[in-house]
């Protein structure tokens, strides 16, 4: 359903749903209800103003009965936020899609304490595109190519894609040369397949027995010695010194991996990693979880969505777009 309100400062118009009975006479009675706790004379004030609006854009008081609107829209108050210090850099722009390289700790969209602070929010007031809608997601922690639609009249064409599996995805990523204490050795290329589900914490997604709906293709790229850098504890079992921390002389083995996933669960990525014992380098989710910290800009997750290859809906040809970035744990030269 789309909002009779335009997008504002790159911020789409809130959505709530009015119930259909209750013990509430009119629609700012149900506000109260559920925020009055917080903000009663803001409430008051919105409909005074005629900034809350029903179906077809036609603005409520504080008479409008309950039952006279299904959904309502309404800006939401949005608090200051401190800038998150990454920039975005636009690698395709054209009439139907802009393609750019989201940077660690960005997300994609708005959503918690992040509204202003999301990749979305940011291009729409950098590019002045209050249409642009992204195709696909990335973790907030998951930096590289992001793919976004600046037109609603194409836009379908592109979803189908996404829809049908049409798409391609290469990601990279940083873990362990070899698996963690307790895992068997790994023959590369390896194809994980399992089942994935999001478990009770909101946080993570979990492995449960059933049909496999998760799966991706991973392939060792190239080993080397990553130092004596905290990312390599990253990589270690539950109870398991990191090898070569604090010692020059034995530093900790590392390697790239290229990864294909033929499937888009929450996570995926970063499960699958961690299940053949090779966390991803500062996951502080995956293989454990770790206490809730302020973002570390110098140790971003070793997750980099590489690259994307589809067929265009609009132009028929073949496109593949690269992500400039590189991973910080990644060896310089190859061994």
């Amino acid at each position: 359903m789309q909002s009779p309100l335009p997008v504002r400062e790159g911020v789409n118009a809130t959505r709530l749903r009015l119930p259909d009975e209750g013990p509430w006479t009119t629609a700012m009675d149900y506000m109260m209800h559920r925020w009055g706790h917080i903000d009663p004379q803001g409430i008051e004030d919105r409909f005074d103003a005629g900034e809350i609006v029903g179906e077809g854009g036609v603005a409520l008081d504080r008479a409008t009965r309950l039952e006279d609107h299904t959904f309502i829209w309404y800006y939401r108050s949005l608090p200051p936020e401190t800038r998150i210090p990454v920039e975005i850099s636009i690698l395709h722009q054209d009439d139907h899609l802009l393609v750019v390289d989201k940077p660690h700790f960005l997300p994609t969209t708005p959503g918690g304490t992040y509204i202003q602070e999301s990749a979305l929010v940011r291009l729409r007031n950098q590019l002045s595109l209050p249409d642009l809608i992204p195709m696909h997601r990335l973790d907030r922690m998951t930096a590289g190519v992001l793919l976004l639609s600046t037109n609603p009249e194409t836009r379908g064409n592109y979803q189908v894609l996404f829809e049908k599996r049409q798409v391609q995805k290469e990601y990279e990523c940083v873990s362990a040369a070899e698996p963690a204490a307790g895992h068997p050795a790994v023959d590369f290329p390896v194809v994980v397949r399992n089942r994935m589900t999001k478990s009770r914490s909101y946080l993570l997604a979990e492995v449960i027995e059933g049909v496999p709906n998760a799966e991706t293709r991973i392939e060792r790229l190239e080993t080397f010695d990553g130092g004596t850098s905290a990312g390599a504890a990253g990589t270690r079992a539950p109870g398991t010194p990191a090898v070569g921390i604090g010692a020059e002389t034995n530093p900790a083995r590392l390697a790239r991996y290229r990864l294909e996933p033929h499937s888009g669960k929450t996570h995926q990525l970063r499960v699958h990693m961690a299940s053949l014992g090779l966390g991803i380098v500062n996951d502080s989710f995956y293989p454990d979880l770790l206490d809730k910290a302020p973002d570390d800009y110098s140790k971003p997750l070793q997750l980099l969505a590489r690259g994307i290859r589809f067929v265009d809906p609009i132009s028929k040809k073949p496109v593949e777009y690269r992500s400039g970035l590189n991973l910080s744990e990644a060896a310089q030269t190859p061994s």
